[in-house]
């Protein structure tokens, strides 16, 4: 292979002669035509900056709601505090369990596109909470990461992701909050609306250049013929030379087609029964119920509001809504992600001395969760401060001023930056090919499962400390509260989470995949 010019790249045929043929993704990506995607014609940055845009605008759309959950609930819906923060997790809860939905479709059957234009069709609930799966591992498809300059864009197109979704929630948290905290809730709504509208006209308008990834048909049924394979088998004896006598697919034929196989492995040998091969295997070969190939085998921001909304809130004789606040989670985790493989990897580098060597996912994502205990314990004395400086009336506000939050809200951008992007990385570099958007969709289920227990350590905390007449950690007026007792026990939580994590990751092995 010689020199590329974008659309074409001059090849040898099989006879030796040289020629002009399409320069082709080697990745097995296709073309909307269903035909292998030529380089110079799909995908990249110009495909990728469509998807960029959209994903900020339509982030502005759906925090222009999520944002003002608080104080709708608050002030429209007349919830306390703990029923706002109750319903806040719930909410959030339902939004993120609906990316295990689009993940399954993405993958299985209607692909990651059509996945993503059907739920942006749909109300910005569903949309944001069960598409984003499909969207970021589309937004990854544009590049192929078997060459060596596409495959570099790849990885930053995740960190590129999270700084749009950030610019989204920019512009919500600042010129959408202060419209609503005005009262004016219906003009605000209509303002996402639209946004979320221009999104859907930018997607479809960069429709000839995408690249697709063929979906790979139903997981679920494919786990199950697994178990019914070994089951069939559990009394034969699994050989144990390096993966020798059981089946596997090779070729570009079947539903397999352009995805690697994962490399066998000795773990779960009762399940590598499934892909012995026995006399009646030669006859239904093609049947996986018989023989498998051996491939097959962010809540406390609530409560931050809250404690921001009983604080000295005057900035220059300008009123400044407490959600505004997230401005300074926003802002401080974009610039992280910008700035972290240009300026934070090599001082680590400088550091440590060590060979130019990055951090792992694994490892990115326990120094988030770290940064994150921190986060708690400086919400905990901040708000200890704040009932110091209370007027020990029945008005819930404080003297204190309300940028004392800052700390904790840069903290949690930093922690989200570690995080999110390397929870990306690490669920598509884990999952076969044809799983990315589930993998996905499995690490944002995580975040629906946070909601839920937060929305329970919540109502126990209430049902607890409200006992023999008390007010609570959680009252309606946070003057009378200890609200820092509740996030010193989120503290403590979170702290039991990272030691869980350390575990769990220093025993985990990575999967390997075939070389294309």
């Amino acid at each position: 292979m010689g020199f590329c010019m974008g659309v074409f790249e001059l090849q040898q045929s099989g006879n030796g002669e040289e020629g002009l043929w399409p320069a082709y993704t080697k990745d097995g990506l296709l073309d909307r035509y269903g035909k292998p995607a030529v380089r110079g014609r799909t995908g990249g940055w110009k495909s990728g900056l469509f998807l960029l845009v959209n994903q900020g605008l339509g982030t502005l759309a759906f925090y222009g709601v999520e944002a003002n959950m608080i104080p709708f609930s608050k002030t429209v819906m007349r919830q306390t505090n703990a029923e706002a923060g109750d319903t806040f997790s719930r909410w959030m809860g339902a939004v993120y369990l609906f990316s295990l939905i689009a993940a399954f479709l993405s993958d299985s059957y209607l692909g990651r596109y059509l996945t993503w234009v059907i739920f942006q069709v749909v109300l910005t609930i569903v949309r944001n909470g069960a598409s984003e799966p499909a969207f970021a591992t589309f937004g990854a498809d544009q590049f192929d990461e078997e060459d060596p300059e596409e495959k570099q864009s790849k990885t930053s197109f995740y960190s590129y992701f999270y700084v749009a979704l950030s610019i989204g929630c920019l512009f919500s948290g600042t010129v959408l909050l202060y419209m609503e905290s005005m009262g004016n809730f219906s003009l605000g709504f209509w303002i996402s609306t639209s946004c979320a509208i221009v999104a859907f006209v930018l997607l479809l308008s960069g429709t000839r250049r995408y690249r697709h990834f063929k979906p790979s048909g139903n997981p679920v049924s494919r786990i199950a013929q697994v178990i019914v394979a070994s089951l069939r088998k559990r009394n034969l004896q699994v050989p144990s030379h390096g993966g020798g006598g059981l089946h596997e697919v090779y070729g570009r034929k079947g539903e397999t087609s352009r995805m690697r196989r994962i490399l066998h492995t000795d773990d779960f040998v009762f399940l590598n029964q499934a892909a012995i091969i026995t006399p009646e295997d030669s006859v239904l070969i093609s049947d996986p119920w018989h023989i498998c190939p051996i491939t097959q085998v962010e809540e406390m921001l609530s409560l931050f509001v809250e404690q921001g909304a009983a604080m000295d809130r005057t900035f220059l004789h300008f009123q400044v809504p407490p959600a505004s606040m997230t401005v300074f989670d926003i802002v401080s985790t974009s610039i992280f992600t910008v700035f972290y493989d240009k300026l934070f990897i090599p001082l680590y580098l400088k550091l440590t001395k060590k060979e130019p060597k990055t951090l792992t996912e694994l490892q990115r994502i326990g120094i988030g969760l770290a940064i994150a205990v921190v986060a708690m314990l400086a919400s905990g004395l901040v708000e200890q401060q704040r009932l110091k400086y209370s007027d020990g009336s029945k008005k819930e506000m404080s003297s204190l001023s309300i940028f004392w939050q800052t700390p904790q809200y840069i903290l949690v951008g930093v922690s989200g930056a570690f995080v999110y992007v390397a929870q990306m990385e690490f669920f598509t570099s884990q999952t076969p090919d044809g799983l990315k958007s589930l993998g996905i969709g499995l690490s944002m289920s995580s975040s629906a499962f946070g909601s839920y227990i937060c929305s329970i350590i919540l109502g126990l905390v209430m049902k607890i400390t409200t006992r023999n007449g008390k007010p609570g950690w959680v009252p309606p007026n946070l003057n009378d509260s200890h609200l820092d007792r509740f996030f010193f026990l989120s503290a403590a939580l979170s702290m039991l989470n990272l030691g869980l994590f350390v575990v769990c990751s220093n025993r985990y092995k990575c999967i390997s995949l075939e070389e294309r």
